[in-house]
């Protein structure tokens, strides 16, 4: 028998970026996770570090997250978290905002196994169909989750790992609400 989807437990996994160079990929500076179970986020399961990264942290990237080189000074390698990571993603289903960043900043642990994905952009535009915007901010915003956001992680603010990363849970919710799939087969999420 299958598992029903509001019986799934989810992680919800999220990098900030040092910011994109011409012809060189974007290095992770921070990481942040935050679970789910029964459609309920579980604060205690929140996790955020910054990262060492190999390169400065571009003007922009400053701008956008907030986190400056000197933030990352003594922050461990992502290398040095996989005990870390194996234990907060392993055996949960994955949620991430345009999940292909993610995806890629894991390519760091070949053969992690991690997953089913579901990744909710693409469930959102699937369910909301018709929207001028479907970034994270705007979706939680228009679909008022905004003050749960605050109560639950009082720091909470856009383009921080942890914070994106709880508004994907939310998110995820929500469409799964909206979409009135609580009650369904797991396979139901691969299949939107």
């Amino acid at each position: 028998m299958s598992t029903l989807i509001r019986d799934l437990p989810f992680a919800a996994l999220d990098f900030e970026s040092a910011g994109e160079r011409p012809n060189e990929a974007g290095v992770p500076i921070q990481i942040g996770i935050a679970w789910m179970q029964n459609q309920t986020p579980d604060s205690n399961s929140f996790f955020r570090s910054y990262l060492r990264a190999e390169r400065r942290v571009t003007w922009a990237a400053q701008q956008v997250h907030g986190i400056s080189s000197a933030d990352l000074k003594n922050a461990p390698e992502l290398h040095s978290l996989w005990p870390e990571l194996k234990t907060r993603l392993g055996n949960r289903w994955i949620v991430a905002h345009g999940s292909g960043t993610e995806k890629r900043f894991l390519r760091a642990f070949p053969l992690h196994g991690f997953g089913p994905w579901v990744d909710t952009l693409t469930l959102s535009r699937k369910i909301l169909p018709g929207r001028s915007s479907y970034a994270l901010s705007d979706l939680v915003t228009e679909l008022g989750l905004i003050d749960e956001a605050r109560g639950l992680l009082p720091d909470f603010r856009w383009h921080e790992a942890l914070s994106d990363s709880l508004a994907s849970l939310l998110l995820l919710g929500k469409l799964i609400e909206l979409a009135g799939i609580n009650d369904h087969p797991a396979e139901v999420l691969e299949a939107i």
